[in-house]
């Protein structure tokens, strides 16, 4: 089958690998209609991550059509439409049965590598390092799912596009998980970092959810321009100050809730902070960029909350971990419990509340994929979200 294969720093391939295989009894096989280039797939891309190894199939956002079940296998049925969620989970063990589904005990298959690195193994995930398992990822024309009858969305067969449904199984739930942690209240003004793709969710999330207010903060006219569309007020970080824009916004007071939806590569041009951190990072001096986390931790009005969606790889340095405990803060941030959100999310798509293909770009076939990586690196063309077509157009 055909799959686009790291090869090491920005060096993406789209290459014939095998096909995958049932390997253990509770797997299936889908065949993949449509998947997607994830921001967090630009930290592999940079090799900021640890753990790639030369020739691991990428993607964790991925749809398509069962074509093979394990012995196993009770919940599904070949030819059955399914998202595949990005976290890999049994529904069985204690954090699953409580909900924390991205701290599965059960399926991340390097288990004494994540308890070194992290204290604590966190679950698989799907083309997202030997850490997280080193699963082969979606995008590809075929991808194997572990724990199949706990590790899938079934989407209804009807006139939904494989884009209103694939951003289920990652960022639409994160943008949505971002807000939840937020507790958003009716008199609060939440503050995005970011105006990526996760970002574009969280807007919207927050706006359903009740806020008075949201402000994205970005420096991209597109990005921004599709932030106001969802309903923000928005920030060129570029034109103004943030801190300055923020107090006139919120009368001084800050922003109650803030939400980092950039993560380990925050950029911000002016900022010597950020100049600091990017040139620790290229020379191996550091492993994140935490400009964002900086920002909000001191314009964030006191018994705030920030709430963390973005990626972080390591150890962040200057941290104003003071200001924090001092002004009251609470820090709330992990990997999205995908299956916690989706029936409801998938009511909101089904009821057109919203239509998550918004925030779609571009869509190309696969073998496109290495061109895209770059295009979407460096944000050109309009590029906010791009969709593979691994099996040709799919549903669309």
């Amino acid at each position: 089958m055909k799959a686009l294969v790291w090869h090491g720093k920005e060096d993406i391939r789209c290459d014939t690998v095998p096909d995958p295989t049932i390997e253990d009894a509770t797997d299936a096989i889908i065949k993949v209609t449509s998947c997607a280039i994830c921001g967090s797939d630009l930290h592999l891309f940079h090799n900021f991550m640890p753990g790639m190894r030369k020739g691991d199939v990428m993607g964790h956002e991925h749809m398509g059509v069962v074509v093979e079940v394990g012995s196993a296998v009770k919940k599904l049925r070949i030819g059955e439409r399914v998202v595949i969620p990005f976290t890999i989970i049994c529904g069985e063990c204690e954090q699953c049965r409580r909900g924390f589904y991205s701290v599965c005990e059960r399926t991340n298959r390097n288990r004494k590598l994540g308890d070194t690195v992290f204290g604590h193994s966190t679950a698989g995930l799907f083309g997202y390092t030997a850490l997280t398992g080193g699963y082969a990822g979606g995008q590809a024309e075929y991808l194997r799912v572990p724990f199949a009858d706990a590790t899938h969305i079934k989407v209804p067969d009807n006139d939904l596009t494989d884009e209103q449904l694939l951003f289920l199984g990652d960022i639409f739930p994160t943008g949505w998980q971002a807000a939840v942690q937020c507790d958003i209240q009716p008199t609060d003004t939440v503050a995005v970092w970011g105006c990526g793709p996760v970002a574009q969710f969280a807007i919207r999330s927050a706006l359903l959810l009740g806020a008075k207010q949201v402000i994205a903060i970005d420096n991209l006219p597109d990005r921004l321009s599709m932030a106001r569309a969802g309903g923000a007020i928005t920030i060129n970080f570029d034109e103004e100050s943030v801190l300055d824009r923020l107090q006139e916004l919120t009368q001084g007071k800050g922003p109650e809730k803030c939400i980092d939806a950039v993560g380990m590569e925050a950029h911000a041009a002016r900022s010597l902070d950020s100049m600091l951190d990017k040139a620790k990072q290229m020379v191996m001096l550091g492993t994140d960029r935490p400009h964002v986390l900086r920002e909000m931790m001191y314009v964030c009005r006191p018994a705030g909350v920030l709430s963390v969606p973005g990626v972080y790889g390591g150890f962040l340095d200057k941290i104003p971990f003071g200001a924090a405990m001092n002004k009251g803060l609470t820090i709330r941030m992990g990997q999205t419990h995908v299956n916690r959100w989706t029936p409801d999310l998938l009511r909101r798509i089904e009821t057109r509340q919203i239509d998550p293909s918004f925030v779609v770009t571009h869509n190309v076939p696969l073998e496109q994929g290495p061109q895209m990586y770059k295009t979407f690196r460096d944000k050109s063309d309009g590029c906010i979200k791009v969709v593979l077509k691994p099996n040709g157009n799919g549903r669309h």
